[in-house]
This record gives C-alpha cells, sequence and structure tokens, in this order.
C-alpha cells in the first residue's frame, strides 16, 4: 500500500507541474501597469486594472516614447502630446479621470479642458463644438473625429483627437485602453482649437473695453470662430446684458435661450460664461448651415426652421429689425 501511495503522489506531482495553466501574478501585473502610467505622467490610484489590460498599459505606454510625427502649430502639438500622456489608461464607461479609467468623450473632454478648452460631456454634444472641417484632408493635428457605430441608433457614439498621418488616439471599447489607431472614415470632423491666437483673443477683449462680459465674448468668439463684437451686439439686444433676463416667451439669461434650445447644446441660459459660449457655438452652427451672418442671425432669432421655409430672413418686421440692429451694434463696438 506504501509503494501504491507513492506511485499516486508521483503521478499527481507530474500532472500539476504540466496540466496547471501558469497564471500570471496579480502582483506583476500591477506592477505593470503603475510603470506604464508612470511613465505617461499619471496617478493609478488605488484600484490595479486587468492583468489584461496592465499588459495593453504597458505596450502603448511604449508606443508613446516612440511616437507619430505631428506636423502641426505649436497648440495643435500640444493637444498631440497631452493626449499621450494618457496612452495605456483603461477603457471606462462614463470615466473622466484618468486614475480608474476614460471614456471617449471624457478622455477627450479631460485633454481640451488640460489646455483651457472646455468641452460638452458626450460625444454628440461635443459634435457640435467648434467649427466643421469639411473632409479627412482638411484634418489637422488636434481636431476632433466623431463616429456612428450602431446603424440601429442612429447618432454621433464614438470621438476620438486625430493625430495626423491617417491616425488618432482615442479610449475604444471596454477591455481596451486609450490607444493610437487608424481613423477610418469619421462621419463628423470638427476644429474646437481657438482660431485666433491668446494675444488676439486679448485684443478682442480690449476692444470691447467697457462692454459687460467682453472677456467672455472674446474668449468664445476665438474658441468657436465667431466675431466678438456679434456676440455683444446679440447680448445687447436680446437682454441689454442682464444675465438674469427671463423674457415673456420663457427665454433666460444673458443671451436669451429658450429652455429646449439651451436643452439641446447642453448649456445653462442663467451662467454667463455657459450661455455665451452656448451662443457662439450656436452662431458658428447656424452660420456654417445657412452660409451668412445674417441668416445666422435670423435663425437665432426666429428658428432655423422658420429660415429654412423662408428661403432666407423671414418676413417678418421683428427678424428683418433684428438682424439690421444687431448687425449695426455689432459695427459700432469693432
Amino acid at each position: 500500500m506504501d509503494g501504491l501511495t507513492a506511485v499516486q503522489a508521483r503521478i499527481s506531482e507530474i500532472q500539476a507541474r504540466f496540466l496547471t495553466p501558469t497564471r500570471t501574478s496579480t502582483t506583476a501585473s500591477n506592477a505593470g501597469w503603475t510603470a506604464a502610467a508612470a511613465a505617461t505622467g499619471l496617478t493609478t490610484g488605488t484600484t490595479a486594472p486587468t492583468a489584461a489590460t496592465a499588459a495593453a498599459a504597458a505596450a502603448t505606454a511604449a508606443m508613446a516614447t516612440a511616437g507619430t510625427a505631428s506636423s502641426g502649430t505649436d497648440l495643435e502639438n500640444r493637444v498631440v502630446a497631452e493626449a499621450r500622456r494618457y496612452l495605456g489608461v483603461p477603457y471606462l464607461w462614463g470615466g473622466t479621470d484618468p486614475a480608474t479609467g476614460l471614456d471617449c468623450s471624457g478622455f477627450a473632454q479631460l485633454v481640451y479642458g488640460n489646455l483651457g478648452i472646455d468641452l460638452p460631456r458626450t460625444s454628440s454634444q461635443q459634435a457640435t463644438a467648434g467649427t466643421a472641417v469639411a473632409s479627412l484632408a482638411d484634418a489637422r493635428p488636434g481636431d476632433l473625429v466623431f463616429f456612428d457605430h450602431t446603424p440601429s441608433r442612429p447618432g454621433i457614439d464614438h470621438v476620438g483627437i486625430y493625430l495626423g498621418d491617417g491616425q488618432m488616439i482615442a479610449a475604444p471599447q471596454e477591455g481596451q485602453t486609450v490607444s493610437v489607431q487608424p481613423v477610418g472614415d469619421p462621419a463628423v470632423i470638427r476644429r474646437v482649437l481657438p482660431t485666433a491666437s491668446g494675444t488676439t483673443a486679448q485684443a478682442a477683449s480690449s476692444s470691447l473695453a467697457g462692454v459687460p462680459y467682453a472677456d467672455l465674448f472674446a474668449r468664445a468668439g476665438a474658441r468657436h470662430g465667431v466675431d466678438p463684437a456679434l456676440l455683444a451686439a446679440v447680448a445687447q439686444q436680446e437682454s441689454g446684458f442682464d444675465a438674469q433676463a427671463v423674457s415673456p416667451a420663457g427665454a433666460q439669461g444673458l443671451m436669451q435661450f429658450v429652455p429646449a434650445t439651451a436643452a439641446s447644446l447642453g448649456v445653462d441660459p442663467l451662467d454667463p460664461a455657459s450661455a455665451v459660449d452656448g451662443a457662439a457655438r450656436y452662431l458658428r452652427q447656424l452660420t456654417d448651415r445657412f452660409g451668412s451672418t445674417d441668416l445666422a442671425l435670423a435663425a437665432y432669432n426666429a428658428g432655423p426652421g422658420t429660415v429654412r421655409r423662408s428661403g432666407g430672413v423671414p418676413p417678418y418686421p421683428e427678424t428683418q429689425d433684428y438682424v439690421r440692429a444687431v448687425t449695426d451694434r455689432a459695427e459700432a463696438l469693432r
């Protein structure tokens, strides 16, 4: 019996050696994640990702040092460099903290926010920010590229940051990490970097000296490519620069947004900074859509549908007077 027991024990030892799968040490995986995160300048917090995520983090952190060439301007290159700091951070739906994970729009919002550029929270809202870029051939490093990956539910549901050379950086999906990948065929491309330098924005603010909220008009105008004097003129015409104004029709705040329009833009109409930025984005959208400042102003006053049906400035005395008054005020403020 002792001999049989010894043989069985030996068989069990051999089986254990060759049939039991080798498992990656959790400690080793966590150490790999910590090293990768440290390489990209991140603080990892207390919760470590899975072994697979840690391995991906290490790989993408190595990519961060190799890089891809960006022939952009200084500001464009700063966006690219800031985005690459988060290579290897795990995807987390709803995530906005790189210590725990980021989703695609949280990643984009974080990168631009770190550079002083505010973006809405969701990709569908971000797809209305800035100005439209006609095609990928016209895209610049730092532009936002948007996708509709769900045919059964039309609408933007993914965003990445264009790097140039046909590549983007994004937080892809559950189980993956922030990584560089081919850009593919984006449905929408938006340019959110200011078209004017900080010096130009300051000059615009100086030209509005004495105008309430001049700094907000200058910053929003530079960010979205809208004349700050036009924004100031709209505010003066709409509310007389009263940030708490409420019209009989229910329009609110400095820029007099009705609740439905404010909600669609993600704007707090009673917060001057949010309202001015939202108005600049909205006027940029309307100008891109209708092709002229006059039609954009008419749509701001009477609604885009009314302008579309009229085929021009609607034949309403109120709207025609509005366009004329705002245009005259903007000219006087320049």
